[in-house]
């Protein structure tokens, strides 16, 4: 089985691919602009320890975390053009010019996976090929890097969108069975990939090597990887088989001592895990109090830890939180899809060789003023091949709309374009009904010519659907399961091939009143096929009931399932809500 993966994004909105990308909390969104909050993040953080003495050494890291192949541009903050690849590279190349020092560039994960069309049609093999192209002389592909390589990524849960195998391959290197693309042969990636606590549960031995050793000016300074622990809960079972993910405090905690006994007392984290930043006003302090599951991560860690480098979220973090040893560490997440990145300056003791000052802030790539007004020539040129190759692919039209056809869900939780996605994946799978989650649905159709490309945006993550059969009566566990989560208000599965009622007035997980197949109520012991993706297949968004599920037949991606859909459909194609969901008070 291809392995893929889809982290559930509730809490926080991104419409990058409709062409607008707010890197905000609801709760953020409601309180202040998106440039506010960009203006905010951009301020410094700075902490001095208290007995400075003799000689330091400059130490500038930039960090991207969340790039998602972000390749072409595109993207919108506020109406302002941000981020692309060639202006993120601008941005980057001039921070390094300036700084003081040696420079790293690093990225937290989710590098590539859930990207826009031109790359994931390629396989997202530029992501990795742009994040090369920032490299010196001592990055090289093939794991022929050296010591003194400035870059270093880290795995998040996208890279593990199509397993462990293609996971290895974008990093190792070598052709796609679909490929060759823009490079013959791909050589993979040109830096290290560390990650501590993701390892090969025959022997417990760590995927990636867990961290490496950087020399600044005679200093060691270490770097440390790590997935976020509950990338299990977020995966089927297959999409780790082989894999075990360890706690990340325990897995970090352990190689920060290794690093200690080797002399290493400058230490950076890197890991794929983040929260939500408490900004609400204009005037708030850069360093408002951050929450979420990064929060536990950072509190527990050694003492000896300067920096934790986040991403996961798409939020912006910039703050200072005491580890485990009463010792501030920034904590720091830059804006995501290249939109962004943290610009951290260390100051390193030569005779205690730990950092004894630090400042970073959340730069913002704006491809209308500063950097962005020149973008790097070299990268530039892979996103005019992207978007020459991956456009020829995304922008064959294979049907068309007769209006929009959007998410917008009506009071009961049925959308028309939820309709259209549960209808592709009953008919691809030829099975009695199908569930689609409504996160998994991430950009409305607009009227007119329906392309390759617009399934992709439209549905990104690169997920398998799963046939299975179930019981009628799991069917309504399955349905009542909708309003199991912490808000009570509903996450509505889109469904095909049954109608439903549910009555707001009755208690969670009670709430389904009837299930109806055909006109007829559905069977409680009869047996029955269902279309899920394999997010949903594994349990996940508390979906539990589908882990039930028995006999289960792969299928193809999501995306794919609908591009095969649309083309057997009547031309134009006019969707609408259709009454599949009844709700009642």
């Amino acid at each position: 089985m291809q392995q893929a993966m889809k982290k559930t994004v509730g809490r926080f909105l991104i419409a990058a691919a409709m062409g607008t990308l707010v890197g905000l909390t609801a709760a953020q969104g409601q309180a202040a602009g998106d440039t506010d909050l960009r203006n905010l993040a951009n301020r410094k953080v700075t902490w001095r320890g208290p007995d400075v003495h003799g000689a330091t050494i400059p130490l500038k890291l930039l960090s991207i975390n969340d790039f998602h192949s972000q390749i072409t541009t595109g993207l919108t903050v506020d109406g302002r053009p941000v981020g692309s690849a060639p202006v993120l590279a601008a941005y980057l190349k001039a921070a390094a010019a300036k700084a003081g020092g040696k420079t790293f560039i690093v990225h937290a994960g989710d590098h590539v996976g859930a990207s826009q069309p031109q790359s994931a049609l390629l396989q997202d093999e530029p992501g990795i090929m742009f994040f090369n192209m920032l490299g010196n002389e001592q990055c090289k592909a093939g794991g022929d890097y050296g010591r003194d390589c400035n870059l270093v990524g880290i795995p998040g849960n996208h890279e593990l969108d199509e397993g462990l195998q293609e996971m290895l391959r974008l990093i190792q290197g070598g052709n796609h069975s679909q490929g060759p693309y823009l490079q013959n042969p791909y050589q993979g990636a040109a830096f290290p990939y560390i990650c501590a606590n993701l390892v090969q549960a025959s022997t417990g031995q760590p995927l990636f090597r867990p961290y490496v050793v950087r020399m600044v000016d005679g200093v060691p300074v270490g770097f440390i990887g790590a997935i976020l622990h509950r990338a299990s809960t977020f995966l089927s079972p297959e999409s780790l088989e082989g894999l075990q993910v360890l706690d990340e405090v325990n897995t970090i905690n352990l190689y920060v001592r290794k690093l200690k006994a080797e002399g290493v007392h400058t230490i950076i984290v890197m890991v794929h895990q983040g929260g939500y930043q408490q900004a609400t006003t204009e005037t708030s302090s850069p360093t408002s109090p951050l929450a979420g599951d990064i929060v536990p991560i950072v509190e527990r860690l050694d003492g000896e830890v300067d920096v934790v480098l986040s991403g996961h979220t798409h939020t912006y973090h910039n703050t200072l939180i005491k580890n485990a040893g009463g010792r501030p560490m920034l904590v720091v997440q830059g804006w995501p899809k290249g939109t962004g990145y943290a610009d951290i300056d260390l100051e390193i003791s030569r005779g205690s060789s730990d950092v004894v000052a630090m400042s970073s802030s959340i730069v913002t790539t704006w491809a209308d003023q500063g950097p962005g007004l020149q973008p790097d020539p070299l990268v530039a040129a892979l996103a005019s091949q992207v978007d020459a190759m991956g456009n020829a692919i995304a922008e064959q039209v294979i049907a068309r709309a007769a209006k929009p056809i959007t998410r917008t869900s009506n009071e009961a939780g049925e959308s028309a374009l939820g309709d259209l996605v549960a209808d592709a994946q009953r008919q691809v799978m030829g099975t009695d009904f199908a569930f689609m989650h409504p996160e998994g649905i991430e950009a409305d159709i607009a009227s007119g010519g329906i392309t390759k490309g617009d399934h992709f945006t439209v549905q990104p993550a690169k997920l398998n659907l799963i046939k299975l059969e179930m019981t009628g009566q799991q069917i309504y566990e399955l349905l009542n399961q909708q309003w199991s989560g912490d808000n009570g208000r509903g996450r509505f599965l889109q469904v095909s091939g049954l109608s439903y009622t549910w009555d707001a007035g009755r208690p969670a997980g009670q709430r389904i009143v009837a299930v109806m197949k055909d006109g007829a109520p559905l069977q409680t012991e009869a047996h029955y096929t269902v279309a899920v993706n394999e997010y949903l297949a594994g349990g996940g968004g508390n979906f539990t009931a589908l882990t039930k599920g028995a006999n289960p037949v792969v299928g193809p991606f999501i995306a794919e399932a609908l591009i095969q859909y649309v083309q057997t459909q009547p031309q134009p194609i006019n969707a609408d809500i259709e009454g599949r969901i009844s709700r009642l008070n």
